[in-house]
């Protein structure tokens, strides 16, 4: 029962991440905390595994994407260069914050940012072009920044990533395109740190590295990847704006519930 949830959790995250364009960690983070609860794992550590364990499987991921925006050549790649580095860094302290923080206060910190995501949703906001690219120092800062948080929730960034470069100017395909490769450093990042940081933790599940769990971050890789494309052909055909409403709204009770304690 809990391979066939994670494989169904895996393709539901590949066919939201591209129909809605959001990442699959919204998804994925709360699916897997509620299995790692039901499997008996410590409730002190169940949000750093499902946090971990999502990181570990935006790394294939994001890889593919990165290729299939590289060869349409919708990577703004000095962009990427001037954020990668500090992305990482602020990827790799959110092992550290994380661990400094209970399962619950993970919990309320995914709940308040997924209610957010519902409301953009929800109100179809996209931030108005402001101002041009700030230099390599408010680059940085704001990779730095994007990294931390991306970490911390288990979630490639683009996210976040894709609304800054969208007030700085820069063009949808490229938006999108960039911050689906510097999901690669944030997650490449993130599972490290969340290995590093999770390797004394107590009553480890097995078959684990510190805070990532391999057969459900496998699983669910198994799942999303072929459900992406599917995503792609569906987004010919359903009405985008009715099903944006819809996942807002799972998002709503998602967050509700684990800012109340009662998912995890």
């Amino acid at each position: 029962m809990e391979l066939l949830t994670y494989l169904m959790s895996g393709a539901v995250a590949g066919l939201m991440a591209v129909l809605l364009g959001i990442g699959g960690g919204l998804v994925i983070v709360p699916a897997l905390a509620m299995l790692f609860v039901h499997q008996g794992f410590n409730s002190d550590t169940v949000m750093h595994y499902a946090v971990g364990t999502s990181l570990a499987t935006i790394v294939p991921t994001s890889i593919s994407s990165l290729l299939a925006h590289q060869r349409r050549g919708s990577v703004h790649w000095p962009v990427v260069r001037l954020m990668a580095p500090e992305i990482m860094l602020g990827a790799l302290a959110s092992a550290w914050l994380a661990k400094q923080m209970s399962s619950a206060m993970l919990a309320l910190v995914f709940g308040v940012f997924v209610l957010l995501v519902a409301g953009q949703l929800l109100l179809g906001a996209r931030p108005a072009p402001h101002r041009q690219l700030p230099g390599a120092v408010g680059l940085g800062v704001t990779g730095g920044v994007i990294g931390l948080v991306s970490g911390l929730l288990g979630i490639g960034g683009g996210t976040l990533t894709v609304p800054f470069l969208l007030w700085n100017r820069v063009d949808i395909r490229l938006a999108v395109g960039t911050a689906a490769t510097l999901g690669l450093p944030i997650a490449l990042a993130g599972t490290v740190g969340f290995v590093i940081s999770g390797l004394h933790a107590a009553a480890q599940p097995g078959y684990n590295s510190g805070f990532v769990y391999w057969p459900a971050a496998a699983a669910m890789v198994l799942a999303s990847v072929p459900a992406a494309p599917l995503g792609a052909r569906l987004a010919h055909y359903l009405r985008r704006e009715k099903l944006q409403r819809l996942f807002a709204l799972l998002l709503v009770i998602i967050g509700m519930k684990m800012i109340l304690g009662t998912w995890v």
